[in-house]
């Protein structure tokens, strides 16, 4: 800790001069966060740095996998993380990140290894689904890492589908409000993947190139479609 200690005077004597007034405003003004990113707990994983955010921009929560439990009336600190940050601070795009050689998605390959992290395994469920397409849909066999590289996109694609249960995110689509992106993190090539709704693939992220989304900001009323519905409308 003692290195930490040291960082911290640096951050002090030298950062925070040169940002003082922007910690000033951010005090007196509240926070206004561009977007909520959901990304692993992984010590690598530093969404404020991938970002190159500044402080108040980036409404940022941590979780082993990156997971985000479909909505329950449970109480959870992702989820009033994700209902906070929609219904508060008003934010329009919110991204799940997963990365490459996750911890979390190794212990699908080694179960045995979370007998003694009980909670950990409890966690885990809420990735099964993605664990269920990667055994029954690709072809098998597969090796450890390419398993586990594969799980960790199909755990992006999952924890999406789940955060679209949540009522504040599927409000705020509806009304075309908010979008939602999956992100993948190479570690070892600092580069980042992004997935394309429409085709369920992955793709690098270039500079000048559309961003796909996840899931777009279309307006959306189911009732729109019926006759009678289109009828009120014309009126």
């Amino acid at each position: 800790m003692d290195e930490f200690f040291g960082r911290m005077s640096r951050f002090q004597g030298q950062v925070f001069p040169a940002k003082q007034a922007l910690y000033e405003q951010l005090a007196k003004d509240g926070q206004s966060p561009k977007a909520l990113m959901i990304s692993c707990a992984d010590s690598r994983v530093v969404p404020e740095m991938i970002m190159q955010a500044e402080p108040g921009e980036l409404f940022v929560c941590r979780n082993a996998g990156n997971i985000v439990p479909p909505f329950s009336q449970a109480n959870g600190g992702v989820s009033s993380a994700v209902e906070y940050a929609v219904v508060a601070l008003g934010v329009r795009d919110i991204i799940v990140c997963g990365h490459s050689d996750c911890g979390a998605m190794k212990a699908f390959s080694n179960p045995e290894a979370l007998e003694k992290m009980p909670n950990v395994a409890a966690w885990l469920r809420h990735a099964h689904a993605a664990h269920s397409v990667v055994c029954n849909a690709y072809p098998q066999p597969m090796s450890d890492h390419d398993h586990t590289h594969a799980l960790a996109l199909e755990n992006v694609v999952a924890q999406i589908n789940h955060l679209r249960t949540h009522p504040s995110v599927a409000a705020a689509l509806a009304q075309g409000d908010l979008r939602l992106h999956g992100w993948f993190f190479e570690i070892e090539a600092g580069e980042i993947l992004a997935l394309d709704g429409e085709t369920g693939a992955f793709s690098p992220v270039r500079e000048g190139a559309d961003l796909p989304f996840a899931v777009g900001p279309t307006q959306r009323r189911a009732y729109d479609q019926f006759p009678a519905a289109q009828a009120m409308a014309a009126e």
